[in-house]
């Protein structure tokens, strides 16, 4: 029996700066990423089930991983991507301006060391900041840089 891959949506905030187009990006929480930098940002999300909508689980997702709401604004569809691990990920742009400083972000539970026997809380994302593409493009999970691609092409090059 073959199993469904996983799937994730998610939020991706961008301004615009005089510089050109920033976008927020969260750095993965937990141990396994606290020495990694590139590869190791995404686009704040999280899994679903296939019984709930995208759009939903993008803007529950967002919520939990930065604990606060998600922005108003026109959504815009950047489709979805396969990751190296096979999960699918949908993801929406939306314009929007965000405090990092503001965010508190979800937390996870996982057994540290492993085989310890000891568990640990870790945050789902350790920091949030906002970048420029070119920045963003090194440091984000690489398949996401897709979206990158497709909100410039979205936003006309800006």
């Amino acid at each position: 029996m073959t199993t469904a891959p996983k799937r994730s949506a998610g939020l991706l905030l961008h301004r615009r700066t005089s510089d050109g187009v920033e976008v927020l990006l969260g750095h993965m929480g937990g141990p396994f990423f606290a020495r990694k930098d590139a590869g190791a940002w995404t686009v704040p999300k999280g899994e679903y089930e296939p019984d709930e909508p995208a759009w939903e689980a993008a803007r529950r997702e967002f919520q939990e991983e930065l604990g606060l709401a998600p922005p108003d604004g026109e959504a815009v569809p950047l489709g979805e991507v396969t990751q190296a691990n096979g999960k699918i990920v949908t993801v929406w742009a939306i314009e929007a301006d965000l405090d990092p400083a503001t965010v508190v972000p979800g937390t996870f539970r996982m057994e540290w060391p492993p085989k310890s026997g000891q568990i640990q809380e870790f945050p789902e994302l350790d920091r949030v900041a906002w970048m420029d593409v070119d920045r963003a493009r090194v440091l984000i999970v690489k398949a996401q840089a897709e979206f990158l691609d497709r909100l410039v092409e979205h936003s006309g090059g800006r």
